[in-house]
């Protein structure tokens, strides 16, 4: 078990989630809970990782209701967007259903490409683009929300990336093989190589995971 500089113990997270999935969002918002509430005993580094819930989405965005509708059918997708709806109440947001959704590829090209500089900055654009897609109805697909996101938290060189649409691409799936190839649903959370954690969990159960991990 590695130390900081400081004599804390360093907590290790590495995240196997998708930009569209609303659990990752959970997943996340109480990750950051957890750090913030036990900062003061361990240090933190998050790494993302790619997964693909809809590998055949759409490159072009489609509206959410009409894409999810005809995956689920409509009862069970209302049943979903109502049950998220009070579940990101409870988070303090507002669950969009009326944006557009398709391909996450060009997000997890940028995501992956953002690690290069730093995780704290990875750890940022990864919220900042929940937040557009989940609750602000943006579209993960249009390259100008991917580079608002990747300039608000200070990635730099993210348009030469998303320029071409090769970049990248061996990157995601070699970190796809690496880090999602042997699970089946996310978010996954694997704290210091030991304890996984699936799901939109609540707080308290990472803080328990990262206290059992430096036993």
């Amino acid at each position: 078990m590695a130390d900081s500089s400081n004599g804390k113990k360093l907590i290790e997270i590495d995240v196997s989630s998708d930009t569209v999935c609303p659990w990752c969002f959970v997943g996340k918002t109480n990750l950051d809970k957890a750090i913030e509430q036990s900062k003061d005993s361990f240090d933190f580094k998050v790494r993302w990782h790619p997964y693909f819930l809809n590998p055949s989405a759409p490159k072009e965005g489609v509206k959410k209701s009409d894409f999810f509708g005809q995956r689920f059918g409509a009862a069970q997708f209302d049943q979903m967007q109502s049950r998220m709806s009070q579940i990101f109440r409870g988070l303090g947001y507002d669950y969009d259903t009326a944006g557009l959704t398709g391909n996450s590829m060009d997000c997890h090209r940028l995501l992956t490409y953002a690690a290069k500089q730093g995780y704290e900055k990875q750890h940022a654009l990864a919220g900042e683009l929940f937040i557009n897609y989940h609750v602000e109805g943006k579209y993960i697909g249009d390259k100008q929300v991917l580079l608002d996101a990747a300039k608000k938290v200070g990635i730099e060189g993210a348009e030469e990336l998303l320029n071409d649409p090769n970049k990248g691409v061996n990157e995601v799936n070699e970190e796809l093989e690496k880090y999602s190839s042997r699970i089946s649903g996310v978010p996954h959370f694997t704290i210091n190589g030991m304890f996984e954690i699936s799901g939109g969990q609540p707080p308290e159960v990472f803080q328990r995971a990262f206290k059992a991990a430096v036993q």
